[in-house]
């Protein structure tokens, strides 16, 4: 018999719901950055509000594999509830971008093993673990660099974004970034570097936004602080 949730549904139940909410067309958008979704993601959050917090649930929707269902249970678990191990091999599991950018940024970030896991993916070789590791060290950079090698960092930087893969470059690219802003005994040089790489300087931006290209970034944020 299939389990009954405290919300009343069961997990078939909900995976049918999830399935009648795919859209062609937003799946097609979402396939071409690597996604392999088709659901609104304001939808997606309604049912969790409806849901509301269960952790088994959670693990339960994640255990399906289907990356609608892990989104999903990101959006209903207790970070703190996650064990270390737990949460490493969901990250070696989470290879679609939107599941990965979920897990680090709605349950590791905000759990108690998050600095150990930080240590651990930002040495390994495979580079989407790796940066994995490197978004929990730009969160670090701003909100608590004290005991953060930050010229070290720079020379990692320096020596290897330009060359890394797309996802690790990206979180490279946006410690730099947040060393540059944050830090600004280390801003000029986060800037030469930026400038020197030239890395994603021609990345498409929709107007109004910021470019992510490192030196445009650090200028605009900067330059609104000082406002």
């Amino acid at each position: 018999m299939a389990e009954t949730t405290p919300a009343g549904a069961t997990v078939p139940e909900l995976m049918d719901e999830l399935a009648a909410l795919e859209d062609p067309k937003i799946r097609a958008v979402n396939e071409k950055h690597g996604d392999d979704h088709g659901v609104n993601l304001s939808k997606l959050r309604a049912i969790a509000k409806r849901l509301k917090t269960q952790q088994d649930l959670a693990r339960q929707l994640w255990a399906t594999g289907d990356t609608t269902a892990r989104l999903l249970a990101l959006l209903i678990c207790r970070p703190k509830a996650f064990e270390r191990d737990e949460l490493d091999a969901m990250l070696r599991e989470a290879r679609t971008p939107k599941v990965h950018d979920w897990l680090v940024n709605y349950a590791v970030k905000k759990s108690p093993h998050a600095e150990d896991l930080r240590l651990t993916w930002f040495a390994d070789q495979d580079p989407v673990v790796a940066s994995a590791g490197w978004a929990l060290t730009a969160d670090r950079v701003l909100k608590q660099p004290a005991g953060l090698d930050l010229a070290g960092l720079l020379d990692v930087i320096e020596a290897e974004m330009k060359a890394a893969p797309d996802r690790l470059q990206w979180e490279m690219n946006h410690t730099l970034a947040q060393i540059g802003i944050s830090h600004p005994e280390h801003r000029a040089r986060a800037l030469a570097i930026g400038e020197r790489l030239g890395v994603l300087e021609d990345y498409p931006t929709s107007p109004g936004c910021t470019s992510p290209y490192a030196p445009t970034w650090i200028h605009e944020i900067v330059r609104r602080q000082s406002a």
